[in-house]
């Protein structure tokens, strides 16, 4: 896990969009050992181009950022893959949205590593739909004066899955996830509503941090203004200003304490 500074207000891409690391190490980070924390850092520190965040490559990026993301991961998905699996459809027969609702939050609100979310039908199949169509993405996780970042993909038919930056830069296909949700469209016709289920299956995201950068990552994909970051993020790399995205994610994290 690899923690970047944000106490520098310089700007993280220069005009020629290149992203420099700073480092932080003077100051500690909250859960994290003085001796874990100074073995996170590759003390070099490494100029990328954004088409590079994800391939880690310092080389020149070739032929394009759309053939690198189209190499996808190979994840296990640890949470559930089906409704069905969670919820025994044939007892909610019957029940209205309220009431389907009620049961699903109440299912998962006492549950550790695990929280459930609801999204109207239309915001599910908006969500989905642009996940096909961009399925990358970056998501920070703050933790006092640093952050670090987590890449979010997506796989058909509709499950996503987070992983640290570096071990994804480093390998793909055996990048762990740390953090699954999936969005199950099945009552979306009948009731109009999606449910989404996440798992937090490693200790080092807590539940909060979880449910922050799930609760992120799916207003992002809703939100017509905020999916053109995410857009642009796939199909006009050289054009994503991460020092922006950064500064706003990291004020609403703190809006949200």
């Amino acid at each position: 896990m690899l923690l970047y500074s944000i106490a520098s207000q310089k700007r993280l891409f220069s005009s020629g969009h290149i992203l420099r690391i700073w480092k932080n190490s003077n100051k500690g980070i909250p859960g994290v050992s003085q001796r874990e924390f100074h073995s996170l850092y590759d003390h070099r520190v490494p100029n990328r181009s954004v088409q590079h965040i994800l391939s880690g490559s310092h080389k020149k990026f070739s032929p394009s950022f759309q053939n690198l993301i189209t190499k996808r991961t190979n994840f296990s998905f640890a949470g559930p893959k089906k409704l069905d699996e969670i919820l025994k459809l044939d007892m909610i027969k019957g029940k209205d949205k309220t009431e389907v609702s009620d049961i699903w939050m109440t299912y998962h609100e006492n549950k550790e590593n695990v929280f459930g979310s609801i999204l109207s039908a239309k915001d599910g199949e908006e969500v989905l739909k642009r996940a096909h169509q961009c399925p990358f993405f970056i998501q920070p996780i703050f933790r006092g004066e640093g952050y670090f970042n987590l890449v979010c993909e997506f796989q058909k038919p509709s499950h996503f899955f987070l992983a640290y930056l570096e071990d994804y830069q480093m390998d793909p296909s055996r990048a762990q996830p740390l953090i699954t949700f999936s969005i199950f469209p099945d009552l979306s016709d009948k009731l109009g509503i999606n449910l989404v289920r996440c798992d937090i299956i490693n200790k080092g995201i807590g539940d909060i941090e979880g449910f922050k950068a799930v609760e992120s990552i799916l207003n992002m994909y809703k939100n017509d203004k905020e999916f053109e970051r995410i857009r642009i993020f796939n199909e006009e790399p050289q054009s994503f200003d991460f020092d922006d995205y950064v500064a706003i994610q990291n004020q609403r994290w703190k809006d949200e304490k």
